[in-house]
């Protein structure tokens, strides 16, 4: 599934968040956003996920414009895996994974067979196995992320949009993260922190800088020492890694 936003702006009081953004993502095209925190990548995401709406400007999933979709439409084009994720009521994991399952069904519709094995693959897909009846308030912030990731891989979209999904895991499950998700050859669009995981498995970077694109390419052409200089404001040494044939960053300090 392939998305194209088309010159968005949004504007909250009297503040630009995004000016003029349009990019297009190939469907199983895996793209990654960087950018300093307030450029504008969370909000662009909650715009294509319909949180947010924009001023100005449209935004299509293979072809059709959002606005003409109904929510439950665009819930089965796009799971989401958030920044922040939070419930009032102190739920099952189980629970909660099976929350993906809710666009594919009618208003009281209950869970069924097929639903119950959907969602215990999600949780053995993300490492969660037999974690069912554990209260999510109870899991480490990196098995909640990746419960999260579980409900999204249970609503079986051809889409999936992460903001900053390798949020409070260590190295391992970073990894087993985002190789899990390029595994599953969605659409892929996904803030993301770390620009060493960024080049090791986006297909494309988009980078923001103050609610502009100021970059848009493979990481190998994008992510120069110059550029990282001119995004952030800090001295990196860039590298290929002989063995992964992969950018390498690493950051100078300035004392």
């Amino acid at each position: 599934m392939g998305i194209a936003v088309k010159d968005v702006s949004l504007q909250i009081t009297d503040k630009k968040i995004l000016e003029n953004i349009s990019l297009t993502i190939a469907s199983k095209e895996f793209v990654g956003i960087v950018g300093p925190n307030g450029s504008g990548k969370s909000t662009l995401l909650k715009c294509i996920y319909r949180v947010l709406k924009p001023d100005v400007g449209a935004i299509y999933l293979d072809g059709q414009d959002i606005k003409d979709m109904r929510l439950k439409e665009s819930a089965l084009k796009i799971g989401v895996v958030a920044q922040h994720n939070s419930y009032t009521f102190d739920f099952f994991v189980e629970d909660i994974v099976l929350l993906g399952r809710t666009p594919h069904k009618d208003l009281l519709e209950f869970d069924n067979t097929d639903d119950y094995k959907i969602m215990k693959d999600a949780l053995k897909t993300v490492g969660l196995d037999g974690f069912e009846k554990r209260k999510f308030s109870t899991l480490s912030g990196g098995e909640q992320q990746r419960t999260v990731l579980a409900r999204a891989l249970a609503q079986q979209t051809p889409c999936l949009i992460m903001d900053e999904p390798t949020n409070y895991l260590d190295i391992k499950y970073q990894m087993q993260i985002m190789e899990i998700v390029k595994k599953q050859q969605f659409t892929v669009l996904s803030a993301i922190h770390d620009l060493n995981i960024a080049s090791l498995y986006c297909d494309r970077i988009i980078a923001l800088k103050s609610g502009k694109i100021v970059g848009d390419n493979i990481p190998e052409k994008l992510l120069t020492t110059e550029f990282i200089r001119y995004l952030y404001d800090v001295n990196a040494a860039v590298q290929i890694n002989k063995q992964s044939g992969k950018l390498n960053i690493t950051y100078i300090p300035s004392i």
